[in-house]
């Protein structure tokens, strides 16, 4: 059994005195580190069962030895324990929690307020002025929505400074694909009906929709108006196609969530169908880390089940598995931050509290079915295969990736145990014709890109174009405070730094590793190959080694111009998004004092774009109606 003194004697203390109520703890490492979340019905027998057992050699005893500190927020009931400790997860990224990440934002279809509305496509936080659908699992998703919203209700898409200027139909007037309120060729309570038509469609309200137009129909035709009652035919017509397609897929729910988990090769996937308004919007992949502590942190948390299979009772433990762990720990992190549908179909079987949790969080029922019969089985039987699917394309990506990592490690000689741990950080320098000099760093580690990691640094007092004082001003601004911060042992520097160029730039990273007492045996440089053709590059060292090639098929290679091209493409990114801002003007139209929506719409109108009005003279730009010479200046010299 572990020896209570072989703990911190003030951790144990605060052990001893934590209540026997509902809370959250969280475990932390001699740096600071979380190490784990967890939430409890009783917070003091819970916690210690972590400090009183023998836990041996299992992955969760090397977490308790790790224990230094921890910290307690005791709560009211265990819902609210759920759902902090899920906050906690995604906030605090623990090293033995499942943890989810998701670092895109869900799309929405959003109906912009106005007399007449435009349906458009949206990320971000929500308005309450206009309104929004979804959340949609992809941007492909919202897009397809809004054609079908286009080709049966002929709403608009255009933005408003376009639509109030224009003086005749566009396009899609003349494909039917809008109804032309821009210029009057439908009346606002005609457009308004469209749009209340549209929000029933997108709510799943068919029949209701197709009942309306039939009765406006037949009222068109009483009075001998055939042709507005044929383009109401034509409308339910559109319409009635689109849900037959849609009914033969989905059956009969409106608003449900598919979710199906499949774990295999330590690693899990977890794949999310969604049907908002009776219409199947598209699946997305979720793929969570740290699922091979879930088990042994799950068999210490869980607790003793009476005869009915009820927590807190004296009897066995009741274990889960690996896959309804994953499932749990999704539904949990995932649902904090996006609307919860009422019907949840599962691969694997959900606590109870947790659905109590969300329904107290949300105030709306939901129910967790977890062996759907008829159309759901086939929803989920779908979604399995996905996961599937996903899952086994991870794996053989990561699998080639680690395959890239090893054959690099082997050709340069790295003697490395852990190949995860390799870093690479690779240097390219972007400019056009001397403007706008910019360089990147991109960083590949635990066998990946790591784009959270990269920067792009702005050179500036040097020649125009020359290249090598640029890479000698970002190496130095690189590696000035990281060298100093690892011979005090604070940081660790690259085990590999690239640089796209041959033997000129890797002689200027030389003299600036010489200068910072660096190890040069870290530096190489990817040369262009006879003809400067793909896959004949060359590596130049600047140690004094004879410079390699690697091979056409050579998966090192493919390594190295992956990263390569990475640093390429950041750099190429940074370097336009400078120009334009420099050539355009840092500012806005709307960032200028006395500009609002008129007036730049008045000044959009006449010279075409903000380009052409940064091109212009105080002169022309007074010309506009509105403004005056001097609001003229104002826009001249914040454009300048």
């Amino acid at each position: 059994m572990t020896k209570i003194h072989e703990f911190d004697p003030q951790l144990l203390s605060e052990v001893a005195a934590l209540p026997a109520m509902p809370g959250v703890y969280r475990y932390f490492d001699a740096e600071g580190g979380v190490l784990y979340v967890g939430k409890a019905r009783n917070l003091k027998k819970r916690v210690s069962n972590y400090f009183q057992k023998n836990h041996g050699g299992t992955r969760i005893g090397h977490m308790v030895t790790k224990i230094v500190r921890m910290e307690t927020t005791v709560v009211r009931s265990e819902a609210e324990a759920l759902l902090l400790e899920n906050n906690l997860i995604k906030t605090l990224n623990p090293r033995f929690n499942i943890l989810f990440r998701d670092d895109k934002s869900y799309p929405y279809l959003k109906l912009a307020s106005h007399t007449f509305a435009r349906v458009a496509y949206y990320r971000g936080a929500v308005e309450k002025k206009h309104r929004y659908f979804g959340p949609y699992p992809s941007a492909w998703a919202v897009k397809e929505s809004i054609l079908l919203l286009q080709k049966v209700f002929r709403l608009r898409t255009c933005e408003d400074t376009v639509f109030n200027n224009r003086t005749r139909p566009c396009l899609l007037y003349q494909i039917k694909r809008c109804s032309a309120p821009c210029v009057g060729h439908i009346t606002p309570e005609q457009y308004a009906q469209d749009v209340a038509n549209a929000e029933k469609f997108l709510q799943g309200e068919t029949q209701e929709i197709l009942n309306g137009l039939e009765q406006q129909m037949l009222q068109h035709a009483d009075r001998l108006e055939f042709e507005q009652a044929a383009e109401l035919r034509n409308q339910m017509s559109a319409l009635s196609k689109v849900l037959h397609q849609q009914s033969m897929e989905i059956g009969g729910d409106k608003d449900v969530d598919i979710l199906a988990v499949k774990v295999q090769g330590g690693k899990a996937c977890v794949n999310l169908a969604m049907v908002r308004g009776g219409r199947h919007l598209g699946d997305r992949p979720y793929f969570p880390t740290h699922i091979e502590n879930a088990v042994d942190v799950a068999e210490l948390d869980a607790e003793p089940v009476d005869a009915a299979g009820a927590a807190g009772g004296a009897g066995a433990i009741k274990t889960k598995t690996l896959e309804a762990l994953v499932l749990e720990a999704f539904i949990a992190q995932h649902y904090i931050d996006v609307p919860v549908p009422p019907t949840l179909v599962c691969s694997e079987p959900v606590d109870k509290e947790l659905i109590a949790a969300l329904m107290a969080q949300t105030g709306n029922r939901i129910a967790a079915i977890h062996q759907p019969r008829e159309q759901r089985r086939i929803w989920l039987e779908m979604a399995e295969k996905n996961a599937s699917l996903q899952l086994a394309r991870l794996l053989s990506e990561q699998g080639s990736q680690q395959a890239r990592t090893r054959a690099l490690a082997e050709a340069l000689d790295l003697k490395m145990e852990d190949l995860a741990a390799l870093r690479i950080e690779c240097f390219d320098i972007s400019h056009t014709a001397g403007e706008s000099t910019q360089a990147s760093c991109v960083v590949f580690h635990d066998h990946k890109m790591q784009s959270a990691e990269y920067r792009r640094y702005n050179i500036e007092g040097i020649t125009p174009g020359d290249d090598y004082a640029a890479m000698r001003q970002v190496l130095t601004r690189r590696y000035s405070k990281l060298a100093e911060a690892a011979r005090n042992n604070e940081a660790k520097l690259p085990d590999l730094v690239l640089v796209d160029g041959g033997k000129g730039q890797v002689s200027m990273a030389r003299e600036v590793f010489e200068e910072l007492g660096l190890d040069l045996g870290l530096i190489a440089g990817v040369e262009k190959g006879e003809g400067r053709k793909v896959g004949l590059e060359e590596l130049v060292f600047a140690d004094g080694r004879e410079k390699i090639y690697l091979g056409r098929d050579s998966a090192a290679l493919m390594l190295i111009a992956q990263i390569r091209d990475e640093a390429h493409r950041f750099a190429i990114t940074g370097m336009r998004a400078k120009r334009a801002k420099v050539r355009v003007g840092a500012s806005k139209l709307e960032d200028i004092e006395g500009i609002g929506p008129k007036r730049r719409a008045s000044l959009l109108q006449r010279f075409g774009g903000i380009r052409a009005i940064a091109s212009a003279s105080a002169e022309d730009i007074a010309t506009v109606d509105g403004i005056s010479r001097e609001l003229a200046e104002e826009i001249y010299r914040a454009l300048h």
